[in-house]
C-alpha cells in the first residue's frame, strides 16, 4: 500500500513565510476570526484523517469500485460510507461555508490545503464532498433566501450531497446546444426533463439526499448559451419543515466504467418531469454555474497536486531502498551488492521534476486562493476588482498547467519504480490512472488554454497579462535574495510579453491562431508562473537558517537549470503559428476503409 505523510512544514512555509497569511487575515475585518493556531490544528487533524482513514481505502476502493445494481441503486466501495460519516461529522464539508447557514467561514487559503490532503490520500473519495462544496458555493451566491435556508445547512453538515449537471450526450463544451427542458408550473416550480452524463456523485449511498444543480432551457428561451437557466432538483423533495418527502422523478441510468477514480460514481442521470426550482434569474444559469465551476477548476489543480505529492513520496521512499548498480562517483553501500538508486543522477532527475511540481503548484494554488479570498472578502472595492482580474487570468492556468505537469510528475515517479511501477501492488499505476482525469473534466485543458489566450488575453488586448507582468517585475526587482531565479524570472516575463504581442498581432490575419497556439502559450505562461512562485519562495527563505530553507534555494536552482528552459521550446512553437497544422487537406485525415 502507498504511504503518505502530509507535508505540513511545506504548507506552513507557504502560509506563514511566503504569503504571510496571519497578517493578511488580521488586516481584513471579514477574516479577522481566522488565527494560525486554529489553522494549525485544522491541518494537523486533516493530515491524520487523510493518512489513517482515507489512504487505507484508496487501493481497495479502486479495486472494488462503485457498483450499479440496475434498479437505481449505486453503492460506494467498502469503507467509504463509514469514512464519509466521520468526514462529515468532523465538519470538513462546511469548512468554507457561509456561517450564517451553518458553515465555518474559513477562507480558501485554508481549505485549499485540506483539499490537497484529501486528494493526495484518495482522489475518488475527495470528489464526493468536493462537488457538494461547489454546489453550496453556487447556491450561496445565486440562490434565493428560501433555497439557502432549505439546503445549505444540511449540505454543510454532510447530511445531503450536491452535484452539478451540465453535460449531455451531444453537448459537452458547447453547452448552448443542451436539450434538457424546464417547463414552468403554476406553483413556481418547473418540470425538468432530459439526460445528463458524466455526473460525479449523481447517485450514491453516502447521504440521505442529493441536491442536483441542473442546467436546462425554458420554453422560448434564446438560442445558445444565453438561453440557459439553472435549477435545483433534489433527489428527495423537501417538506416545509425540512424533512424529506417523496422521491423525485429522477434516476441514475448507469455508471461509467473508467480508467481511474473508479470509486467515484460517474453517472448517467435521467430527469423525467422531475420537480425543480430556478436558481437566480431566468437565462442566467451559465453565469451562476460558473461561480461553482471556477472554484472547481482551481480545485482540479489541487487534484493534480495531490497525485503528484503521493507519487513523489512513494517514489522517493522506493529510490532510497531499491539497490541497483553502483554510484558513478564512489561506492555508497559496500556491505550490499548494489547502491540505492537514489545515488543515480537520472533517478534524481525524475524525483526532482516531481518535487518542483509539487512545491511550485502548491505555491501557485495558494497565490490564486489568496486572490479568491481578496475578491470575496475585501472591503476595498478596488482591491477586490484587481483580485478578480488576477483570478480570471490565472484560473485556467491553475486548472490546466497544474494538471498537465502533475501527470508528467506521476509518470516520472512511476518510472522510478521500473517494472514495479507497472504492477498494481505498488500503487503507482493507480496514481497515474486517477490523476489522468484531472486534465479532462471541468473543461478539458485544451479548452482552458483557449480560455486563457482567447478570453483572458486577446479579448482585452493583453491588459490582464500586462498587469501580472508588472507585478512580477516589481517583486523580482526588489528581491533581497541573491539567486539566479531573479534574472530567470525577468527573462521569462520578457518571453511572455513578446509572445503575447506576437499572437495579438497575428490573430487578425490568421483565424486559427488562437486555437492553434493556445496550449503552447498556456504552458509557456505556466512556466513563468512557476518561476514567480520560486522567486517568492526563495525570497521567503532568504536569511533563515536550517536545511529546510537552504533546500528551497537548491530546488529553485534545479528549476532554473533543468525545468524553466522548456519555456523557450513552447515559445518557438507559438511563434511557428497555426499554419503547420492547418495546411493539410481534410482528406489527409481520412482513415482507409478495410
Amino acid at each position: 500500500m502507498a504511504v503518505y505523510n502530509a507535508p505540513l512544514n511545506d504548507m506552513r512555509f507557504i502560509l506563514n513565510d511566503v504569503f504571510k497569511a496571519p497578517e493578511f487575515w488580521q488586516n481584513n475585518e471579514n477574516l479577522a476570526h481566522v488565527d494560525m493556531e486554529t489553522v494549525d490544528m485544522i491541518l494537523e487533524e486533516m493530515g491524520k484523517l487523510s493518512k489513517n482513514i482515507l489512504l487505507p481505502i484508496n487501493r481497495s476502493g479502486d479495486e472494488e469500485g462503485a457498483t450499479f445494481e440496475g434498479d437505481g441503486v449505486v453503492t460506494t466501495p467498502t469503507g467509504f460510507k463509514e469514512a464519509y460519516k466521520q468526514y462529515a461529522e468532523s465538519g470538513w464539508v462546511g469548512l468554507s461555508g457561509n456561517a450564517e447557514y451553518g458553515g465555518q467561514g474559513f477562507p480558501k487559503m485554508v481549505t485549499m490545503l485540506t483539499e490537497e490532503m484529501v486528494f493526495t490520500a484518495n482522489q475518488s473519495f475527495a470528489l464526493y464532498p468536493n462537488l457538494t462544496v461547489g454546489a453550496t458555493l453556487c447556491l450561496n451566491a445565486a440562490g434565493s433566501e428560501e433555497q439557502k435556508q432549505t439546503y445549505l445547512e444540511k449540505m454543510y453538515n454532510g447530511e445531503w450531497a450536491g452535484t452539478m449537471c451540465l453535460t449531455e450526450p451531444h453537448a459537452g463544451t458547447d453547452l448552448g446546444i443542451i436539450k434538457t427542458k424546464a417547463v414552468p408550473n403554476d406553483d413556481g416550480s418547473y418540470d425538468i426533463s432530459g439526460t445528463k452524463i458524466f455526473i460525479t456523485g449523481g447517485e450514491h449511498d453516502l447521504t440521505d439526499n442529493i441536491i442536483h444543480l441542473v442546467l436546462a432551457k425554458t420554453p422560448n428561451a434564446p438560442e445558445g448559451s444565453k438561453g440557459i437557466s439553472l435549477f435545483v432538483v433534489p433527489k428527495f423533495l423537501v417538506n416545509a419543515d425540512g424533512s424529506l418527502g417523496e422521491r423525485n422523478t429522477l434516476a441514475v441510468g448507469s455508471i461509467e466504467h473508467k480508467m481511474g477514480i473508479k470509486a467515484s460514481a460517474t453517472c448517467v442521470m435521467n430527469f423525467d418531469n422531475a420537480k425543480g426550482w430556478m436558481v437566480g434569474a431566468e437565462n442566467t444559469g451559465l453565469s451562476s454555474m460558473f461561480i461553482m465551476m471556477n472554484y472547481e477548476r482551481v480545485t482540479m489543480g489541487l487534484q493534480g497536486l495531490g497525485g503528484s505529492e503521493l507519487a513523489y513520496q512513494n517514489a522517493a521512499l522506493y529510490a532510497n531502498d531499491r539497490g541497483q548498480g553502483r554510484s558513478d562517483t564512489q561506492l555508497q553501500s559496500p556491505e550490499k551488492p548494489a547502491d540505492a538508486i537514489i545515488h543515480h543522477a537520472d533517478v534524481r532527475r525524475m524525483l526532482l521534476n516531481a518535487k518542483v511540481n509539487t512545491e511550485a503548484s502548491r505555491c501557485f494554488a495558494m497565490y490564486v486562493a489568496k486572490n479568491l479570498d481578496e475578491e470575496k472578502f475585501s472591503t476595498d472595492p478596488e482591491s477586490a476588482k484587481a483580485a478578480a482580474a488576477r483570478v480570471a487570468l490565472l484560473t485556467p492556468v491553475a486548472k490546466a498547467f497544474l494538471t498537465d505537469k502533475a501527470l508528467e510528475a506521476t509518470v516520472d515517479c512511476q518510472q522510478v519504480f521500473g517494472g514495479h511501477g507497472y504492477i498494481r501492488e505498488w500503487g503507482m499505476e493507480q496514481i497515474v490512472r486517477d490523476t489522468r482525469i484531472a486534465q479532462i473534466y471541468e473543461g478539458t485543458n485544451g479548452i482552458q488554454a483557449l480560455d486563457l489566450l482567447g478570453r483572458k488575453v486577446a479579448r482585452n488586448n493583453g491588459k490582464y497579462v500586462t498587469h501580472f507582468l508588472g507585478e512580477i517585475r516589481d517583486f523580482v526587482s526588489n528581491m533581497q535574495a541573491d539567486h539566479a531565479i531573479k534574472q530567470a524570472t525577468l527573462d521569462a516575463a520578457d518571453t511572455i510579453e513578446e509572445l503575447t504581442t506576437t499572437v495579438l498581432n497575428n490573430i487578425g490575419e490568421r483565424k486559427n491562431e488562437i486555437n492553434g497556439c493556445a496550449v503552447d502559450y498556456m504552458h509557456a505562461f505556466g512556466y513563468l508562473a512557476y518561476s514567480y512562485m520560486f522567486a517568492l519562495m526563495v525570497e521567503a527563505a532568504n536569511g533563515k537558517e536550517g536545511e529546510f530553507y537552504t533546500n528551497k534555494a537548491k530546488l529553485a536552482d534545479y528549476f532554473v537549470g533543468r525545468v524553466l528552459p522548456r519555456i523557450d521550446a513552447h515559445a518557438q512553437m507559438v511563434k511557428a503559428g497555426s499554419d503547420p497544422m492547418m495546411n493539410f487537406d481534410l482528406a489527409y485525415f481520412d482513415v482507409p476503409a478495410s
